[in-house]
């Protein structure tokens, strides 16, 4: 379908989905009464009549899982994988034995974080493997699903946006114009210091990591429930995965677990390098085999030869029966599909907004319209990113809307803010994929933790903010000083116009910002927690 320009309007459907999502915690009808405005608007702008309203959705859902295929298989093997290895005595073998291993909270939060990063192939993968491996841990040291979720969430896309070898570091070369005088990969490895968002978010998992009583906002409540013996996983519909009528076979070993897990490690990278043709004899490198690859028929992939290889590690040595190997298999995939719902109506909200209404077209207009200073560029470009990556749910298609007009604007007004502007732009993209209710990456987080989505986006939200504004703040500081004029000895031509030195004073600035909020909200929002009986610490009892 032909897009129209739908000007304000345009931004209905996202937020009215992310508004109900937020005020009303049903996610699924805060969707779909999303997806019904845009459409809504999309019909009676092209003058189609109601009598296409019902077509044009089913249309628009179809398409969207025609696109997404690869990705929604494998989170059904992936269910089944976890429920067979849940099945076998495997994950809770393995929680007994990292449990001893890893003594305090402090020390599992961190190995939590680490592992994270230590996976930055693929946000998706990255989301779903880390909560398999690292949920028996969390829960028996008491750790809220909502803390395991951030720590999931925070190093999936945050990560991948700065890692070289990523499907996300192919994505934001791709939109690279070819006239801009470098290669894409090249602007993206010289953007990555500028990338205070995704740099920043790294920082603060390790920080919430190592520092004791470092919480605050909803995410304090949350680990204070968790440590109390209360629920884990917080209030909210439907945020546990079990699987019922399913017993757990007592023979399993540590090793039932971390087998599978390091195989389907190994499968998916492997199938990643096969789909980007690393053998296909025309020479084709290792980085341009993760750049060229499919990255969700790579998992898709790797999660069938998963489910392969536990089929012969678990049957022959009597942990779970032929039949009950199959049953299970069902039962795993059953419990993937309140996920798969989301996500498809996310995918769905998401092309309405971009294939239909160009949502993100008509915020980059609006960027482009500005009179701002010309060394606001950075933060107006950050601000910009976080705004469509926020409504839209996706920052790949951020990246290629405002990727262009960055360099474009930048290479006219100010040549040496191209590269910083681009890892604002980067970095405000990933803000809105880390914490937007309708993010694929969300969804998948809080899928990979069990818990309750809108908890997650709830508790997170807080979080994301304090590092968006540090940022912004130092992208507004440091573009007023440096944007205005070319440094002497700088050329205006090539990679060196691209590259300005002065710059970096970016990322120190934005670190000494971050540190501000993440030593005092702690203490207002110990000071601000009620006591047993309901009063406000910081506030005079009523009389008796």
């Amino acid at each position: 379908m032909a897009p129209i320009d739908a000007g304000v309007l345009s931004v209905m459907p996202p937020l009215l989905a992310i508004g109900l999502a937020l005020l009303t915690k049903k996610v699924l009808f805060s969707l779909i009464l999303g997806i019904f405005s845009g459409v809504g608007v999309y019909v009676v702008k092209t003058g189609l009549g109601i009598h296409w309203f019902f077509p044009v959705i089913v249309e628009t859902l179809v398409g969207s899982v025609e696109k997404n295929a690869a990705m929604v298989i494998f989170l059904c093997l992936l269910g089944a994988l976890v429920a067979l290895i849940a099945r076998a005595g495997g994950a809770r073998a393995y929680g007994t034995w990292a449990a001893a291993k890893l003594s305090t909270k402090r020390s599992v939060s961190l190995v939590t974080a680490l592992l994270g990063m230590i996976i930055f192939i693929d946000d998706y993968f990255n989301c779903l493997t880390i909560g398999t491996v690292m949920r028996p841990v969390t829960d028996r040291r008491r750790i809220s699903r909502e803390k395991l979720a951030y720590f999931i969430d925070s190093t999936a896309a945050p990560v991948c946006v700065i890692a070289p070898i990523s499907s996300w570091a192919a994505a934001a070369a791709g939109y690279f114009p070819a006239e801009a005088g470098i290669s894409g990969m090249q602007a993206f490895i010289l953007s990555i210091p500028f990338n205070l968002y995704a740099l920043l978010t790294s920082f603060m998992v390790l920080w919430m990591g190592l520092r004791n009583n470092a919480d605050f906002g909803p995410m304090r409540k949350a680990e204070e429930r968790a440590a109390r013996g209360g629920l884990l996983y917080g209030a909210g519909p439907g945020p546990r995965r079990k699987i019922r009528g399913m017993g757990v076979s007592d023979k399993g070993t540590v090793l039932d677990l971390i087998v599978p897990v390091v195989f389907l490690v190994g499968a998916c990278v492997t199938a990643m390098l096969f789909y980007g043709g690393l053998w296909n004899g025309d020479g084709t490198t290792l980085a341009e085999a993760f750049v060229d690859t499919d990255a969700n028929s790579a998992l898709t992939l790797g999660g069938l030869a998963s489910l392969v290889l536990v089929f012969f590690l678990y049957v022959p040595r009597g942990l779970i029966s032929f039949k009950d190997f199959f049953v299970t298999i069902t039962r795993g995939v059953k419990s993937m599909v309140s996920a798969i719902l989301i996500l498809t109506l996310a995918w769905t909200i998401a092309a309405v907004c971009k294939d239909m209404l160009n949502t993100g077209t008509y915020l980059a207009s609006l960027v482009e319209r500005s009179s701002l200073p010309v060394g606001l560029i950075p933060a107006i470009m950050f601000a910009a990113a976080c705004a469509i990556s926020f409504s839209t749910g996706t920052a790949w298609g951020t990246f290629g809307i405002l990727i262009p007009i960055t360099i474009t604007v930048c290479y006219k007004a100010a040549p040496q803010l191209s590269i910083p502007t681009l890892g604002a732009v980067m970095g405000g993209a990933v803000f809105g994929d880390h914490c937007s209710p309708i993010s694929d990456t969300t969804i998948l987080s809080s899928t990979g933790a069990v818990c309750n989505h809108i908890s997650h986006v709830a508790t997170q939200i807080p979080y994301a903010v304090t590092v968006a504004v540090s940022c912004l703040i130092s992208y507004s500081i440091v573009g007023l000083l440096t944007g205005n004029a070319v440094p002497d000895g700088v050329a205006t031509t090539g990679a060196a116009a691209l590259f300005n030195v002065s710059s970096l004073l970016c990322l120190p600035l934005a670190f000494g910002i971050l540190l501000a909020p993440l030593l005092l909200l702690p203490k207002i929002s110990r000071r601000r927690q009620p006591d047993a009986k309901g009063h406000s610490r910081t506030s005079p009892r009523p009389a008796a």
